[in-house]
């Protein structure tokens, strides 16, 4: 691994069950990567090694291994399908110098393709697409690509034609050296020559390949307009660069699972896709003058790497995954730019699959983890100290939904600092404490994403952990004025106890909280006793009156009261005013708040109806609507006690085609008989 030209980093995308990790697996297999080529449904997939993913049969988190062919180094990033753990893939997609998009020839392009082909375009991946499953009844090659030309946008051109389909499925023609490859044993392939029932079809492909590659270039569309035909050597070297520029995507045809075809991918892989030094130079900036700073894919430029995964390996500890974009690395130490400390390592891997090969270096292209390191994370940029860089990392998906966690048998300590643990591997998963509600929220993507963080925990550090709906944060608050005395009065042998106070009440605007105003006149309550009254009123605003919840935005004057010169205290005014409060609140026409959330949705046009007639049924107030790219966003304020799984909601009414982010907006007056049912709720609880 010497040579940077001798390199490729290739990430494979594709929606859930179209066959990445088993195309992964047919192709670490041929290239003699693997003894045996594994299974995803049988778990014994190199890819889908947690028991997580051999449980659900799905990738959850990006996998890393690397094989050799035609004496080029592949190193492949096996990434998730399920939308519960796209982050995974977006972050592979940032730090990959080309992708594989794997798209089922029965299924063909579903919902979900269109989030990979958005990752391929917004990081101008070149992209070779990999039309699988076509050993399977109803597989059908042209609909396919039909439907990706369609729905995708990325200039399907096909490359190599299948010969048969379903249980025919023996071969593919290679459109550009006009002969067929008939599949052998071991993925392999000899070639032959072209069907005679093919021979039409392939003329017309060649030709269309032709066309398609004099458009990407002015020279090559000039000399095809003139004499109606490319040099073989013209349309290979236009055809690499279409590719390489990623205004083309050349498709293949397999059948992973059998292994048909492998060898036909690996080639496509390393004769068609870039090496790092082939790629665009990466833009960062420098950490102190903020100035923009280029980086070549040159193993002799500056060394610099980002850090795009953690995992928590149980024999060597942390492992710390980095893609290396320019120079070389070697030694034992690097310098973290996002943090400004130099770290130490002890031994530099590839991964492949679950296990680690150790190497003495790595140049551009290669994925590499060292294990232990103290300061640094995910997101991070290492690089040398004298030529410091910062690379941009993408922001991890916000939570989408969120319950209130606690430990199964009680044990709150471990289960919070295994969770704290998983942070680091999961930027998407985050721990927050709700003060009001005195409960601890865990917020991540999706239902599944919590379901596999509960698996995880209790089969890593052998703790369960316990999830319920979280309570809302309800607030109480009064409409109307009232003035009501607060006595405090206890005699029983010695030192009694005596307070008296006479407030009025009022409204304060939303989001005033608190205003306690003292205007007594005279002595009638010495100056040392006023501020318990107050003190008093807080205490009781904290535990509410009417259902339990703090009451906010009141105005206090405190007006009159008598005392005792030998019984009163400041725990008897105390009292008193926290008397005065509950008495008056409960004659003033008290009213429960809750918080409204303002909600983006982001649905395609086909949903936009019943999206909207759902927020309506949720007590929603839409705002507006706007458009963008495919996608209408609908803006809406909605109480939040009714879209507290509003992900599952969402997912299920748009077959997964939906999106939304939510934030706090303001608190409403909760209607009348909903809050009845809350503070009926709060009494059945308080009477138990």
């Amino acid at each position: 691994m010497q040579d940077v030209q001798q390199i490729r980093n290739v990430v494979l995308f594709g929606h859930g069950n179209s066959g990445k990790s088993t195309l992964a697996e047919a192709l670490l297999f041929t290239a003699g990567s693997l003894k045996r080529q594994g299974k995803v449904d049988e778990g014994t997939s190199s890819m889908d090694f947690e028991p997580e993913e051999i449980k659900r049969k799905i990738s959850i988190g990006a996998a890393f291994n690397q094989l050799t062919w035609q004496k080029k180094d592949v190193f492949l990033i096996d990434t998730p399908g399920d939308d519960n753990f796209f982050n995974e893939t977006r972050f592979a997609a940032q730090v990959a110098d080309s992708a594989i998009l794997t798209v089922g020839a029965v299924l063909g392009v579903r919902a979900q393709t269109e989030k990979f082909v958005d990752l391929i375009k917004d990081n101008h991946l070149p992209c070779l697409i990999c039309v699988t499953k076509m050993d399977r009844e109803r597989a059908n090659f042209q609909k396919t690509v039909d439907g990706i030309r369609e729905a995708t946008g990325l200039n399907p051109v096909v490359l190599y034609l299948p010969i048969g389909a379903e249980d025919n499925f023996k071969g593919v023609v290679d459109i550009l050296a006009n002969k067929a490859l008939l599949f052998a044993d071991g993925g392999k392939a000899t070639v032959a020559d072209v069907p005679a029932d093919l021979a039409a079809e392939v003329a017309s492909l060649r030709d269309n390949l032709m066309e398609y590659v004099a458009e990407t270039d002015d020279e090559l569309i000039e000399k095809f307009l003139e004499e109606g035909e490319l040099t073989d050597e013209e349309l290979k070297a236009g055809l690499s660069a279409a590719i390489q520029n990623a205004r083309l995507a050349p498709v293949c045809a397999c059948a992973s699972l059998v292994n048909l075809g492998s060898s036909v991918v690996l080639d496509a892989i390393v004769n068609l896709l870039p090496s790092p030094d082939q790629r665009p130079a990466r833009v960062g900036i420098h950490p102190k003058t903020k100035a923009d700073i280029e980086r070549p894919g040159a193993a002799d430029a500056p060394f610099s790497a980002l850090v795009f995964k953690t995992m928590a390996d149980p024999f060597a500890g942390r492992l710390t995954i980095f893609r290396v974009f320019s120079g070389t690395l070697k030694g034992d130490a690097f310098y973290n730019a996002s943090k400004g400390t130099a770290e130490r390592f002890g031994q530099l891997y590839i991964m492949a699959g679950k296990e680690q090969k150790p190497v003495e270096q790595a140049i551009p292209g290669m994925v590499v983890a060292v294990a232990k390191l103290k300061e640094t994370t995910t997101g991070d940029t290492l690089c040398e100290e004298a030529n410091p860089i910062i690379y941009p990392m993408v922001e991890p998906l916000p939570p989408v939904i969120a319950y209130a966690v606690s430990a199964k048998k009680g044990d709150e300590e471990k289960l919070f600092s295994s969770i704290t643990r998983l942070l680091d591997e999961d930027l998407t998963l985050k721990l927050t404490r709700e003060q009001q509600t005195h409960e601890t929220l865990i917020s991540g993507v999706g239902q599944v994403h919590l379901e596999v963080i509960g698996e995880k925990i209790k089969r890593k550090f052998g703790v369960e952990m316990e999830l319920r709906s979280p309570r809302v944060p309800y607030r109480e608050t009064l409409k109307g004025k009232v003035t009501i005395q607060g006595k405090h009065k206890k005699q029983s042998g010695g030192r009694g106890q005596f307070g008296d106070c006479t407030i009025e009440m009022e409204p304060l605007a939303r989001g005033e909280y608190f205003q306690f105003v003292d205007k007594i006149i005279g002595g009638v309550i010495p100056q040392q006793y006023r501020p318990a009254v107050e003190k008093g009123i807080l205490e009781a605003m904290e535990r509410g009156v009417i259902a339990g919840y703090p009451f906010v935005d009141l105005k206090v004057n405190l007006i009159d009261g008598s005392y005792h010169n030998v019984d009163s205290s400041e725990m008897a005014f105390k009292i008193a005013g926290s008397l005065a409060f509950k008495k008056g609140v409960l004659q003033a026409q008290p009213i429960l708040l809750e918080p409204i959330m303002e909600l983006e949705v982001r649905v395609h046009k086909d949903f936009v109806g019943d999206v909207m007639g759902d927020l309506n049924s949720r007590r929603g107030r839409v705002l507006g609507m706007d458009s963008a790219d495919k996608v209408e966003i609908i803006n809406a304020h909605v109480p939040q006690a009714e879209i507290l799984l509003y992900a599952l909601d969402l997912t299920s009414m748009t077959g997964g085609r939906g999106a939304f982010t939510v934030k706090f907006s303001h608190y409403e007056e909760v209607p009348g008989q909903i809050a009845e049912k809350i503070v009926a709720d709060y009494k059945d609880k308080a009477e138990e």
